[in-house]
């Protein structure tokens, strides 16, 4: 986070976090090894030392291992090329100087690739916090405009702790000099 008295600068991790990193790798090995056991029952030859294919029938187990191999390294090359790409990486400023808030998020290569919104500082009416708990947990904050649109600030995937949020929120606001308008729960 970059701050001065007029500019404040939050930067967004994208795809290049820790999490991807493991499951990437993870289901890249995993494909690996079904398809390369698919292709052995297939050949009846040994591709992998530590299984016998003498017990793999290729119809139909071994079709099946080549197909969930296939879509699992298909997958793990998304996931890949996710992070190679860094998707979802940027900031969001605000800026007092130039009276104008802008949101730079990186998305897949191609004309649109980077996506700059830009609004004016009058045009918000609050910061908003919606903490959503549960199986898939959200806890978000978003930049609400005077014409009721909800912008989100914080980054997609991992939920930041309910202290964390609170404070990112608060600390916006008071920059804005806007208020904090509730928490949905």
């Amino acid at each position: 986070m970059q701050n001065s008295e007029l500019i404040r600068k939050d930067q967004i991790i994208g795809a290049r976090r820790l999490s991807n990193y493991f499951w990437a790798t993870t289901i890249c090995i995993g494909g690996i090894g079904f398809l390369l056991t698919g292709i052995s029952s297939y050949k009846k030859y040994n591709l992998l030392p530590f299984i016998n294919v003498d017990e793999l029938s290729f119809i139909p187990q071994g079709i099946v291992m080549t197909f969930y191999g296939t879509i699992a390294i298909c997958i793990s090359a998304f996931l890949w090329i996710t992070i190679l790409y860094n998707i979802g990486a940027g900031y969001n400023e605000f800026n007092k100087k130039n009276n104008l808030i802008t949101i730079f998020r990186q998305g897949f290569p191609g004309k649109n690739r980077d996506i700059i919104l830009k609004y004016s500082i009058q045009d918000i009416k609050s910061i908003r916090v919606s903490i959503n708990e549960g199986i898939n947990p959200k806890r978000e904050i978003y930049l609400e405009l005077k014409d009721s649109r909800l912008i989100p600030l914080t980054r997609v995937g991992e939920p930041l702790s309910l202290s964390a949020i609170e404070v990112q929120a608060i600390s916006i606001a008071e920059f804005l000099g806007v208020i904090v308008n509730g928490i949905e729960i």
